[in-house]
């Protein structure tokens, strides 16, 4: 168990007026950066969707961020998965919201997406609460999930995680293997490759920075248009966090990764 679950009782549904208020505003000054943003690079306003990155929050918070507009959320660890799912799925029904957004219309389902690493033997713990996982970024973890999930016949939609800043502190896979593994993964059954995902570089320099996630836009382009089996729907771009969010959605992202700007700064790491 992750030490802070000891702490933070993460199945929690009780929030403060004052709390929900503050994920609030916090929700609706992100959603306005994106739209500034999104104006700023010529891009349509909606063309990118903001994910809230929910590791350490409990149901409540996330439920304040959700009935603020959130209809992505992000884990890190598949324990937290496990400790949340049952009460985010319970209230988002009590709503008139649709955990499986497979049966949604647009704005009413709530994805759960995992954004962290997996590790293979907390697979059985993500299958049925999470729609997509971001950080696939092996060829032995693609397999090991495909066959989890085409035992089960069902799917579960991927990303392909690129470690585009090199960083040795960060996962994903090498930007000069990612092609290939790309068309390996989506020709998997049980696995829809349905974009790319990486984190900035940890830098000052923007140029430094737009140039990993420029990179991804155009390997991203390279992979949906090769005419490989299952790239067709390789359409996103998950890129661009709290700091950087401004720069990705120039460099073209569709889908930004926020937490501390939603949520504040975090009592646990």
């Amino acid at each position: 168990m992750v030490a802070y679950m000891e702490h933070k009782d993460l199945a929690n549904e009780v929030i403060s007026r004052e709390r929900a208020g503050q994920i609030r505003d916090g929700v609706h000054r992100v959603q306005e950066q994106i739209a500034l943003a999104e104006a700023a690079a010529g891009r349509p306003k909606g063309s990118v969707q903001l994910l809230a990155a929910t590791k350490t929050r409990d149901v409540a918070e996330i439920m304040a961020a959700i009935d603020a507009g959130i209809r992505f959320i992000g884990e890190n660890r598949p324990q937290e998965v496990s400790a949340k799912a049952e009460g985010l799925e319970r209230q988002c029904f009590e709503r008139g919201l649709v955990w499986n957004p497979l049966d949604a219309e647009d704005g009413e389902g709530v994805t759960m997406h995992l954004i962290g690493q997996l590790q293979s033997n907390k697979i059985s713990k993500i299958i049925d609460p999470v729609d997509t996982v971001e950080s696939v970024d092996s060829l032995s973890l693609a397999q090991k999930l495909s066959r989890r999930m085409d035992a089960r016949d069902q799917y579960v939609n991927v990303y392909l995680e690129v470690n585009e800043s090199g960083e040795e502190a960060k996962s994903g896979c090498l930007p000069q293997e990612a092609e290939e593994l790309a068309y390996q993964l989506a020709a998997m059954p049980g696995l829809k490759l349905r974009g790319l995902m990486t984190v900035g570089a940890h830098v000052d320099d923007e140029r430094v920075i737009r140039a990993g996630f420029a990179h991804l836009r155009q390997l991203r382009d390279a992979i949906r248009s090769s005419g490989e089996p299952g790239t067709d729907q390789c359409s996103e771009l998950s890129m661009g966090m709290t700091g950087d969010l401004a720069l990705a959605i120039a460099e073209g992202s569709t889908l930004v990764r926020v937490g501390t700007a939603i949520f504040g700064e975090r009592a646990f790491i």
